[in-house]
């Protein structure tokens, strides 16, 4: 099949590379496509601006934006106007790929105070972020409607793996603080998430409108900051004082992967300890 990733950065490309491995071809959209390994075909393209030609026999579209920044602007323009100019490069060409998968976030879920939250959770975001992702999602939902095209959201919880290592910063220069109201962490591993991405698009049976893309293990931020302490070998973080700064954080919920793993995935790294385990070993690199 041809994959075409647009926003090729470090997800889009560890999924375009296991495509690729996979025997199908894979096209990948960004503004510096130079960047691109051998097996992906890189194309230039500001999706926030406008989408060039792109291949006719395309069967996989991955919309894989990234904000430039965290202003609502910069979200608007990388999602919102980045799915929009997918879409409409697409009916430019009268082309109708079999499934779209939209990379969204957990950020579309409010605060829950602890409960399961799931994709029969109604979205009530309450920052900008997570408003511009359901605006973006419904947008790819009414354009497909009708088509022959399966539209999917993957609403990814925090991304880490190669490169990705605040929390490991924090806890070696001691930055790190427990929060002193327990605060649970929804974590999925860069190669999980792109592992997801592949899995929903290819899968035999048709996939669900919506999955939530996190470990089996939402883990609370003490846990996850004294385990990677004892890692290191380094002293515990203390605990933040109640009401601070640090005690404030994006709410407080747990996601669970359910749905996805019904469908047979199996993440490699199941917990945070597996892929932390992983990035201190060196394991993996980020894609430029």
């Amino acid at each position: 099949m041809t994959v075409l990733i647009a926003g090729c950065g470090d997800l889009g490309t560890e999924a375009g590379l296991r495509f690729a491995a996979a025997g199908h071809e894979v096209v990948g959209l960004r503004r510096s496509p130079e960047k691109l390994p051998s097996g992906i075909r890189g194309l230039y393209a500001d999706l926030s601006k406008d989408v060039p030609e792109l291949p006719t026999d395309v069967d996989i579209v991955v919309i894989a934006v990234a904000a430039d920044a965290s202003t609502e602007g910069a979200y608007r323009a990388a999602y919102l106007d980045g799915v929009k100019n997918v879409l409409d490069a697409l009916e430019r060409q009268a082309l109708e790929p079999r499934r779209i998968l939209f990379v969204s976030s957990t950020a579309v879920y409010k605060d829950s105070g602890g409960a399961v939250v799931d994709e029969s959770t109604p979205t009530e975001p309450t920052r900008f972020s997570g408003k511009v992702l359901v605006e973006a999602e419904e947008l790819l939902f009414a354009r497909t409607r009708g088509t022959g095209t399966r539209p999917v959201s993957l609403r990814l919880g925090g991304i880490y793996g190669p490169g990705r290592t605040r929390l490991i910063d924090q806890v070696k220069t001691g930055q790190a603080l427990i929060p002193a109201q327990p605060r649970h962490t929804n974590r999925v591993h860069r190669d999980d998430a792109a592992a997801m991405i592949v899995h929903l698009t290819t899968m035999d049976q048709d996939p669900g409108p919506v999955y939530v893309g996190v470990d089996d293990h939402a883990a609370e931020m003490g846990e996850v900051l004294r385990f990677l302490a004892a890692e290191l070998g380094c002293p515990e973080p203390p605990t933040a004082a109640p009401g601070g700064a640090s005690d404030a954080g994006p709410g407080d919920k747990r996601c669970s992967n359910a749905r996805l793993r019904a469908t047979g995935f199996e993440p490699s790294f199941p917990t945070f300890k597996e892929g932390y385990r992983a990035l201190l070993a060196g394991e993996g690199v980020r894609h430029p």
